[in-house]
């Protein structure tokens, strides 16, 4: 059976079996999203999750990155997972058509925390889980996504799930149960982006996997096959496009997901279907000098699915405007870049960016193909007073085949980690991200993730 074989591969693959470069690409997908995690905790999402702790008086178990607090870990999961999803600042993948760490890193730290796992323990881990996020994403289908349900936090909540129990040393019969008690919680709405409930998903998602992992653990039971047989889970979500399970199952790390297609990672804190239009007029602006007040339209084509995503239009919110391309080509343009301060009320609702707004437009182009944010192309052309600059974009920034280089990745850390833990902090915690594979205790690690009272003074302040 489909579910048996998947969970027997979470569980029994050997850690020494895993490829060195597939665990380093796992320790920098956690650098990536503790980072961005960091920078979200200053967000209205990341003081809702840090009261919604303080209220619940849970044990003291697990960490609340950059916020000084403990609390269960199920709860840290699902504040960490929150936080780390705030800014949609964090990586993707296309076969899971979502984002893979924010609700795994949550998941796996906690549990390791309350289980001192090493960091070799914890980078095997989310190998594994991303292995499940690809596979499952693929057996459910893109269309599971063009209906309105979000992968992140709906398939995310298997993949976290078999991160959990990986670490907590479950066996194979019990990692089935806690999928089948997954798929009961397993939710998370297209419809609520451009809301604090977007984030809300990858927190619920990571926390549905550590109470799923902890009650299997328990012997608690739920379908131990929920991915076989009538009415299984992915036949319920799926859609048309969808692969069987057992078809999929025989390229478990033949490649891993890690290697083909490989993680994104996101050089602007917006939506990913932005991305492909940002790097298109960034180029075209570079290439030819272009001027904003030259500018008199920006249009942006988009195959069939890949502005899904893009709900808003009309943005006059910070989380709104990263779920528009309206006003990002109208933010890129005035601005000449993207940044955290991109994405605030007030920089949405600027008189010049509502003026350039009017000018951008996004249109149809007619194709029988699937595509997302993160695979298919865009059309991207800037009429102004000169001429009109046109080009085609196919390669996604941040993907393996347009990559940021390794500076970029740590400015970017930076960035988000000094906002929060100061300069020397920040520094330190990379510094022991870097040798995570050599870690006896992830708890090491887990306290550099808190800011000191010097440090805090010191950090970066949020625009």
């Amino acid at each position: 059976m489909a579910t048996e074989t998947l969970a027997r591969f979470v569980i029994e693959t050997r850690t020494n079996n895993i490829p060195n470069e597939i665990l380093k690409a796992a320790q920098d997908a956690l650098i990536d999203t503790v980072g961005v995690a960091l920078a979200g905790t200053l967000e209205p999402v990341g003081e809702l999750a840090l009261r919604w702790v303080s209220e619940t008086g849970a044990k003291a178990q697990a960490t609340l990155w950059g916020q000084n607090t403990r609390t269960s870990a199920a709860e840290a999961a699902f504040a960490n997972g929150m936080c780390a999803h705030a800014l949609d600042f964090d990586d993707s993948i296309p076969t899971l058509r979502g984002h893979p760490s924010a609700t795994m890193v949550p998941a796996a730290l906690a549990v390791a925390e309350v289980n001192a796992a090493s960091g070799a323990q914890v980078l095997a881990a989310f190998a594994l889980g991303l292995e499940v996020a690809g596979k499952v994403g693929k057996a459910i289908g893109a269309g599971h996504y063009m209906r309105g349900w979000h992968a992140t936090a709906t398939v995310g909540a298997f993949s976290a799930t078999a991160v959990a129990a990986r670490l907590w040393g479950l066996n194979a019969a019990q990692l089935q149960m806690a999928w089948g008690l997954a798929a009961s919680q397993m939710s998370g709405l297209v419809r609520n982006f451009g809301t604090m409930t977007k984030p809300f998903h990858a927190g619920n998602a990571a926390r549905i996997a550590v109470l799923s992992a902890w009650m299997a653990r328990q012997g608690f039971t739920a379908d131990p096959q929920i991915f076989d047989g009538q009415n299984n889970v992915l036949e319920t979500y799926g859609a048309d496009d969808r692969v069987p399970l057992e078809n999929v199952l025989g390229k478990l790390a033949k490649p891993w997901e890690m290697a083909e297609p490989g993680i994104y990672v996101k050089r602007w804190p917006c939506c990913y279907c932005n991305h492909r239009p940002i790097g298109g007029m960034l180029e075209l602006i570079s290439r030819h000098s272009i001027k904003a007040d030259e500018v008199t339209s920006v249009a942006i084509g988009f195959p069939p699915g890949s502005d899904t995503a893009l709900v808003s239009h009309n943005p006059t919110t910070g989380l709104e405007g990263k779920f528009s391309i309206e006003y990002v080509a109208a933010a890129t343009m005035l601005d000449g870049k993207l940044t955290l301060e991109t994405f605030t009320d007030a920089m949405v609702q600027r008189p010049a960016v509502r003026a350039m707004m009017a000018k951008c437009r996004r249109y149809r182009i007619e194709d029988k193909g699937v595509f997302s944010g993160v695979q298919g192309y865009n059309d991207v052309a800037i009429e102004t007073t000169r001429g009109r600059f046109e080009m085609r974009v196919e390669k996604v920034p941040g993907s393996p085949a347009w990559p940021m280089t390794a500076q970029d990745r740590v400015e970017k850390f930076m960035d988000c980690a000094g906002r929060v833990l100061g300069q020397p902090g920040a520094e330190r915690l990379l510094r022991l991200f870097e040798r995570c594979a050599e870690l006896p205790d992830m708890r090491e690690l887990l306290r550099a993730t808190l800011p000191s009272s010097h440090e805090t003074a010191a950090a970066v302040p949020a625009g």
